[in-house]
């Protein structure tokens, strides 16, 4: 079987050992390719793994594949509907980043409520020193003990991260197509979600369902001194209204990892803004979890080589 391995410079920029995915015939690899450079790799290949390259009716059309793999658990890049009429098994790797996502989460969450960046900057500009007490609190610190934190979607990360909110001593509450009926955390409708929550986190996957759930409307039943955090996909949030909202302070702030368009557009509307954090679409990438996704691509591979394919996301 030939195999050709796309966006290789978006899983490791040479820290992983990717042997694994070359135990099953042929296999080249590329990093990030035009849309007709992919045709042109493909051609001959029985299968290609990629991590945001799409993978659509026109690349299909040109091509003779028989297994679409992707580096990671979405994989809205692929056009999963017309891949199954044309035979093509596709496989997603879903759990490889639980932990690492869970960590970033918090790691937001503890930043918001702590404000330790601004004081670790503040101290580097030297304030620390001309200052005439011991010590000065001139950013908002909130515990998060006893506050409430909303998650949408309660899959494998949303209970990763709903486990350690309750470690922190945190109240949790819900919003899930699927009950899920989990000790300790309480199930509520989209809209409780939104007004309950001091700090709500998305984890759900990005549907016409989920597309933009994060608007003018649904951010009018925030709290005024609450966060919103987002590790899921940047299209769930329409980002001109949540500029609004954060320049207006109608919430108290909000911290991205992912954005609609990504690299970041030029004119992003929550660029620059003082009370929103962003990342570049980091939360995933720990040694760690990127270490589990190649093991994790390689079964699927293998998997379909035995006629046995896991991990199918269009049966």
């Amino acid at each position: 079987m030939k195999t050709v391995i796309l966006d290789k410079c978006t899983v490791t920029k040479g820290d992983l050992d990717m042997s694994a995915l070359e135990q099953f015939g042929e296999i080249e690899y590329f990093d990030i390719l035009a849309p007709e450079k992919i045709v042109e790799v493909l051609q001959g290949a029985d299968a290609v793994i990629c991590n945001k390259s799409v993978i659509d009716k026109y690349v299909i059309d040109l091509t003779s594949l028989k297994f679409i793999g992707v580096f990671a658990t979405g994989y809205n890049n692929i056009d999963v509907n017309y891949a199954r009429e044309k035979g093509i098994v596709v496989c997603n790797v879903p759990g490889y980043s639980t932990d690492s996502v869970t960590q970033v989460t918090f790691s937001f969450i503890l930043e918001l409520a702590s404000s330790t960046s601004k004081y670790v900057s503040s101290v580097a500009a030297g304030d620390w020193k001309r200052a005439s007490q011991f010590s000065y609190f001139d950013y908002p610190i909130t515990e998060i003990a006893g506050k409430t934190l909303g998650i949408y979607g309660l899959g494998t990360i949303g209970q990763s991260v709903a486990k350690v909110a309750k470690a922190f001593g945190m109240k949790v509450i819900a919003y899930t197509r699927t009950p899920k009926n989990i000790e300790g955390i309480k199930e509520v409708s989209e809209q409780e979600l939104f007004a309950q929550s001091d700090f709500l986190t998305f984890h759900c996957p990005l549907t016409d369902e989920t597309a933009r759930i994060v608007n003018k409307d649904s951010l009018a039943l925030m709290k005024p001194t609450a966060f919103l955090i987002n590790t899921a996909r940047g299209g769930i949030i329409n980002e001109d209204d949540l500029a609004k909202a954060l320049k207006e302070r109608r919430i108290a702030g909000a911290a991205l990892d992912v954005m609609t368009y990504e690299p970041m557009a030029k004119d992003c509307a929550l660029w620059g803004i003082d009370n929103c954090i962003i990342t570049p679409h980091i939360a995933w990438a720990s040694f760690e979890a990127r270490t589990r996704l190649i093991g994790k691509v390689a079964d699927n591979i293998r998997a379909f080589c035995e006629g046995n394919p896991i991990n199918v996301v269009n049966k």
